[in-house]
């Protein structure tokens, strides 16, 4: 069972019924001939307002590329801490049908707790591509609890963007695999850089929506 608004701002939200409760999907549909769709859920402590997330549903839409950004059941009951994994992974396949109604290759994304969601779910669903922004790779300070083997196991194309200095896990840490990897200098695990950076935050953030743009692009090509 769905619900549909339309805020001030143009962009529809949607509230979706999962198993998992009630998931929220504000939409951002393509100006033009929409090519794909990139779904993304947020991390286990934010929500949709992240700069990246924000970033991305501001610049895809242009460049042919709908952006659906997912709020899962826990976030929208107001509730401060994420359930476990398998919960969050139950509130994404409960929003997939949403997705799959607009007729398009979907890429499943997700950042931090939502891009390990993201890779896991990725082949069950028949999603067409992974975008993991700011994967945990571990928790901090404790590389030998690597979460490496989700990532490995997503089974589709896959793209990793990964800050320079992310405590989760550094872009040098990462395996070999077929997946993908663009560094964002500097950044944290929100993507936040330093102001004695060589770089600015605003730049930071454009290595991000130039990198997703064009690895979109070949995907739909």
């Amino acid at each position: 069972m769905t619900h549909e608004t339309h805020p001030p701002r143009g962009e529809a939200t949607q509230l979706v019924e999962t198993d998992a409760g009630t998931a929220r999907i504000t939409w951002y549909p393509a100006t033009g001939k929409a090519r794909l769709l990139l779904a993304v859920g947020h991390g286990a402590g934010g929500g949709i307002e992240a700069r990246d997330l924000q970033a991305l549903a501001a610049t895809l839409p242009a460049h042919g590329v709908s952006v659906a950004l997912v709020e899962q059941p826990w976030r929208v009951a107001g509730k401060k801490l994420a359930p476990a994994p398998k919960t969050l992974d139950v509130g994404w396949r409960g929003i997939w049908p949403a997705l799959e109604k607009k007729g398009l290759p979907v890429i499943s994304g997700g950042r931090s707790a939502g891009a390990r969601v993201a890779c896991r779910t990725a082949t069950d669903l028949g999603a067409a591509a992974v975008l993991a922004l700011s994967f945990p790779l571990h928790p901090p300070g404790r590389p030998e609890k690597s979460r490496a083997g989700e990532l490995l196991g997503a089974g589709v194309p896959a793209l990793v963007v990964q800050g320079g200095n992310d405590p989760f896990g550094a872009p040098a840490e990462f395996p070999e695999g077929t997946y993908e990897l663009l560094e964002v200098p500097f950044g944290d695990h929100g993507f936040k850089v330093p102001k004695k950076a060589d770089l600015t935050q605003d730049e930071a953030v454009a290595v991000i929506t130039d990198g997703v743009t064009r690895w979109t692009g070949m995907l739909g090509a």
